[in-house]
């Protein structure tokens, strides 16, 4: 079966290394598939849950903002947030959700409320994530 390389990386560490089949991911005018042999492209990532089909199972990771590399034979994936679903918190999620909420009732600056929707998005994504895959 053709593969491709799955490399995810954060500003802290590697978070992924490996073959898979396909992935899916948040990209920035939406849901991107990608299989071995794609076609080559660079694009921005939104927060979301990025789904990765290895050994015919699929499994899922809550993403932050970042840039997709996506070649012939691997995707590179560069995120300021990559959690395997089995990492969540949910109560820090809801907690952040929360506090976000908060935040944007306030008088913010342009750049606070962007810097508030981003810390909203991710949260949202990882309990997402969480509850899709734990119900």
């Amino acid at each position: 079966m053709t593969t491709l390389r799955l490399e995810i990386v954060t500003p802290e560490e590697k978070i992924y290394s490996e073959d898979v089949e396909m992935v899916t991911l948040p990209g920035s005018e939406g849901e991107l598939g990608v299989y071995p042999k794609h076609v080559p492209l660079l694009t921005t990532l939104v927060p979301g849950e990025l789904r990765v089909i290895k050994n015919g199972r699929e499994t899922a990771l809550a993403i932050g903002e970042g840039f997709v590399e996506i070649r012939t034979d691997a995707v590179s994936v560069l995120t300021d947030m990559a959690l395997e679903s089995e990492k969540i918190d949910v109560a820090a999620a809801e907690a952040a959700v929360e506090r976000a909420k908060a935040a944007m009732k306030e008088d913010q600056t342009p750049e606070q409320v962007a810097a508030i929707q981003a810390s909203l998005q991710k949260a949202l994504a990882q309990l997402h994530v969480k509850r899709r895959r734990h119900g």
